[in-house]
């Protein structure tokens, strides 16, 4: 509701006015009135006006030097001039001071009421913006969660983007990791306690977690946190700029990073425990080229995990675990079949599931020829499993819905127990995952038109457009537009539309809401719009067909 200040030195007229204009049907709540620029200004301090209406000529402080101090003080406030035949200088002074009308005296209630009327739409536009852009702002952080995160699963698990396209995704979500500089993870692993939380009670400590990482490391790091795929937490490190500078040239340097890093670890371990009530461990890298490297040494932060005891406050240092007799190269040229491309990502985006079949058994024989050791299996088992939850996330599906008994190595090391066994889960996994997407083939365009349809009929009242819809689905707005007409036989846009207008026809029909209100409701700004598309859908203008 509105609340509005009346100014004259001549009480009489603040008074006719407020006893002759029907405040109530303008939805004015409150009517202050005020015979100085002082009293007025007082009132202003205590009460939340809204418009002011303000005779120009008064004495000490006349109504220009009112409207000046209210500009200052409240720019949210519409001030109204009333000003008689003479004063046009004062007027034009006004204009210059933005005030939002002027009105001559004597004043024609008609007129008063036209000026208030748009000014109190004015005011109504304005807040409806302003609640917009929060709104908008409040969907972009929840969005931000939702592509940060996927942009980190994308790039755990091998997928190939330029650096131009990273480093443009990264400024989009708020993300202060730079591209071609060097990075530390941190993979943690909550403890029993938090493993007995029910999902959303986890995710959320998992959050907290991440969140108390960020306060712990931020002073000489830029950090970024989520959900990895293999069910613990990721944290992605760089040394902020200023800090490196000041250690860089330090014969100890290398020592003096490696200190930090460790104080920093116990230092979240500590928080974590205090309040979250909870362990947790960590597996640190070994520095990395960012994007590059990242895929490596996520496979190798894992390998760390599996390794680790079973003590929930354990820290372990890559480093140590690479500078051990028997690790290093010789470890990775077993492995080389593997990597070798084709990659096994590349053969699963490109559906070659017999070819991604070979790359399997070629990988396996390989191991059996060799001596294959406890680490050959573990960093076997991550590749693949890396490959197939990339495939299937890239699909839109957890890999746990196509297997059902998951993929929490974590927790059942079974599977990492021999080569057949592997081999075996490996093919079997395969042969899932290809049958599930093969089928899945046919139904991704209705899914995608199901997804859509959704997104309209729930945020109608929002910014709903072809690009915001196609932003939230990752396609492109010309491509959704295709598909979407080329399923349904109707364009995007006219969908939208036609639900706007069946939603308007039903409040119009059945609720005793004003038109502005469902102009509003329905995500339009300006209801003489909202007529005219009303008009042209059904015939009738709104009032029309209310009548």
């Amino acid at each position: 509701m509105i609340e509005i200040l009346l100014v004259d030195d001549e009480s009489y007229v603040t008074e006719s006015l407020a006893q002759t204009i029907p405040w109530r049907e303008l939805q004015v709540e409150q009517v202050y009135q005020a015979d100085s620029a002082a009293k007025a200004l007082g009132l202003l301090e205590e009460q939340s006006v809204d418009i002011v209406v303000t005779d120009i000529r008064m004495p000490v402080t006349d109504g220009l030097r009112l409207i000046e101090e209210i500009a200052k003080r409240w720019p949210h406030i519409r001030c109204i001039l009333l000003t008689g035949h003479s004063d046009f200088e004062y007027a034009k002074r006004a204009i210059q001071l933005q005030a939002f009308d002027y009105i001559l005296k004597p004043v024609n209630d008609e007129e008063f009421i036209a000026s208030l009327s748009n000014a109190i739409e004015s005011l109504k536009d304005e807040w409806s913006e302003t609640e917009k852009y929060h709104q908008l702002l409040h969907n972009r952080k929840a969005d931000f969660t939702v592509l940060r995160s996927s942009l980190m699963h994308d790039l755990l698990l091998g997928r190939k983007l330029l650096n131009k396209t990273i480093t443009e995704k990264m400024e989009q979500y708020e993300i202060r990791l730079k591209v071609d500089e060097p990075a530390v993870m941190i993979l943690v692993q909550m403890g029993n306690h938090f493993r007995a939380m029910d999902h959303n009670s986890a995710a959320l400590m998992e959050y907290a977690v991440g969140n108390i990482a960020e306060e712990v490391f931020g002073g000489e790091f830029d950090v970024w946190h989520g959900k990895a795929p293999h069910d613990c937490l990721a944290i992605i490190a760089q040394m902020k700029e200023a800090y490196h500078q000041s250690i860089r040239m330090r014969k100890d340097y290398e020592a003096a990073r490696r200190a930090l890093l460790e104080q920093h670890a116990h230092v979240l371990q500590k928080h974590v425990s205090n309040y979250l009530k909870g362990g947790i461990s960590l597996a640190i890298t070994g520095w990395f080229a960012f994007p590059e490297e990242l895929p490596g040494a996520y496979r190798a932060g894992l390998g760390a995990m599996l390794l680790q005891s079973d003590d929930e406050r354990s820290i372990a240092f890559l480093e140590d675990r690479a500078s051990a007799p028997g690790s290093g190269e010789a470890h990775i040229k077993s492995l080389e079949c593997l990597y070798k491309p084709p990659t096994l990502i590349h053969l699963l985006e490109s559906k070659q599931w017999e070819a991604a079949r070979a790359k399997i058994g070629d990988v396996f024989a390989q191991l059996e020829q060799a001596r294959a050791s406890r680490e050959h299996l573990y960093e076997l088992f991550l590749s693949v499993t890396n490959a197939f939850m990339y495939m299937a996330h890239k699909q839109g599906h957890f890999i746990a819905e196509i297997d059902q008994a998951g993929m929490d190595f974590l927790l059942d090391r079974s599977i990492v127990h021999s080569i057949d066994k592997l081999r075996t889960w490996s093919l079997g996994m395969l042969e899932k995952l290809e049958k599930e997407l093969s089928a899945n083939d046919k139904f991704t365009k209705s899914y995608i038109v199901k997804q859509v349809q959704e997104i309209v009929s729930s945020e109608l009242g929002q910014d709903v457009s072809v690009k915001t819809i196609a932003d939230r689905v990752y396609l492109h707005p010309v491509y959704l537009s295709k598909i979407y007409k080329a399923e349904t036989g109707e364009s995007l846009g006219d969908y939208i539309i036609r639900m706007r207008m069946e939603r308007a026809h039903y409040l119009l029909k059945s609720t005793n809401k004003k038109i502005y209100e469902i102009t509003l409701e329905l995500g339009y700004q300006n209801p003489q719009y909202f007529s005219k598309m009303f008009k042209k859908f059904y015939g009738m203008t709104p009032n029309e067909f209310r009548d």
